[in-house]
């Protein structure tokens, strides 16, 4: 059913701007004229339509069309256009490379039949206005013709002007065909709206009646969306209200999350750009939290270890000389060196430290130890030398990084009779 809130005539400019023009390669002229030649029309879609409209280069192009996908590929086909990633057929999308070039995603308008919540089945149509029904939100849901008209059936133009994120017509009906646009509300709040708090309360309130749809989402589907709110604006105040309408338990988090040390490190991050599982850490509060977090989410392996660095080691660390903690968890991190660099620069940027430039400006002196200088003094080689070597690493760090390699190696007779000890000693 199509929303009654709708334009009588959705024609309601014509864009002339350095923007829209520099959209225009050789190859999109090409495809352009092609669809011209059989009689098909063609129209940029969604996000990139608003993205001009807000005065900025869109970054992808998408494109509907009046074609069918067997139609595209007959008129490709006979223009000798090769078409690559035919996954996309069935929902309509065919992918010409013109030139052998650039590629372009070209989507027949369509009309969601039946959906789940996750997927809809689709029927392909002509109607411009029936595609832009079922399309999230309205700032999403404008079309621009290659003559530079704008086509908005749905007042997305309005609304981009007034900054505001609304569903297309009835709320509770587009969050039932897909319950990720939930988080896809979040994300493009923090893209358009010029403040934290606006949310109309029949959004939230359609939000917070369906927040269980988000249980049969696929938990990288939610990370995709969830990534990108933590790392645009207002991202602490986004999720201390997605805390609020009870969406928590459905993404990975616990029941009730630590909102205010999330408060507390938002506000002191200032301009500090945070990465996105910095921000989230500062909900949990356990590494079994973290776990949990990491099982619904399916975080990368970099993700999930800097999430657990972080809630191990974000209490302050009291030293006279500031850095030296902190060179130490370097140093002694059976992790990748750079990586581990990387966290406690996020560790450092949570904590608001004074010390942060004077790390990222610090460099590890090198370690004066070799392991042929460990076999010239009778080291096994193998696991052993590597313990060894470990040892003496945690030395020479406890020693500020001072100590010369024949004062260390001094401490190799101690160090070997020591493991040797623990590796006769029976394991309990």
């Amino acid at each position: 059913m199509v929303e009654k809130n709708t334009r009588t005539n959705p024609m309601i400019m014509k864009l002339d701007t350095p923007e829209y023009k520099s959209i225009f390669t050789d190859e999109l002229i090409s495809l352009v004229n092609i669809f011209k030649q059989y009689g098909y029309e063609l129209r940029v879609a969604g996000g990139a339509v608003r993205d001009l409209l807000m005065g900025k280069k869109p970054k992808d192009l998408d494109f509907a069309t009046t074609a069918t996908p067997d139609q595209m590929k007959e008129m490709f086909t006979t223009e000798n256009v090769r078409m690559i990633n035919t996954k996309g057929e069935k929902h309509g999308t065919i992918t010409p490379r013109i030139n052998d070039k650039e590629n372009f995603e070209v989507t027949t308008l369509r009309i969601d039949v039946t959906t789940d919540g996750r997927h809809a089945e689709v029927v392909f149509t002509t109607d411009w206005l029936l595609d832009a029904n079922r399309r999230d939100l309205t700032i999403n849901s404008m079309f621009l013709g290659l003559d530079g008209s704008v086509y908005d059936y749905f007042y997305g133009y309005e609304d981009i002007q007034k900054r505001r994120v609304v569903f297309v017509g009835d709320a509770i009906t587009r969050i039932q065909e897909d319950y990720l646009r939930i988080l896809r509300y979040f994300r493009f709040y923090g893209r358009i709206a010029k403040v934290a708090n606006a949310h109309e309360n029949n959004t939230l309130n359609a939000i917070r009646n369906n927040v269980e749809g988000l249980e049969q989402i696929s938990g990288e589907r939610i990370w995709v969306e969830l990534k990108q709110i933590l790392e645009g604006n207002f991202a602490g105040d986004l999720m201390a209200t997605i805390i609020e309408v009870g969406i928590a338990p459905y993404i990975g988090l616990p029941n009730n999350p630590d909102v205010e040390q999330l408060q507390n490190v938002w506000r002191r991050s200032g301009t500090k750009k945070l990465h996105a599982i910095t921000l989230l850490s500062s909900l949990l509060k356990t590494q079994e939290e973290v776990l949990s977090l990491n099982a619904r989410l399916k975080l990368s392996t970099y993700e999930r270890d800097l999430a657990l660095f972080i809630v191990e080691h974000r209490q302050p660390k009291i030293h006279s000389n500031p850095l030296f903690p902190y060179q130490q968890l370097l140093v002694k991190s059976k992790s990748k060196v750079s990586h581990v660099h990387e966290w406690i620069v996020e560790l450092l940027k949570y904590n608001d430290s004074p010390y942060l430039e004077e790390f990222q400006k610090w460099q590890l002196p090198k370690f004066p130890i070799t392991g042929n200088m460990l076999k010239e003094h009778g080291v096994e080689s193998g696991r052993f030398m590597g313990l060894v070597l470990n040892e003496l690493r945690n030395l020479w760090a406890e020693g500020n990084f001072t100590q010369e390699a024949d004062e260390l190696l001094k401490n190799i007779p101690n160090i070997v009779s020591t493991l040797q000890e623990k590796r006769k000693s029976p394991k309990k």
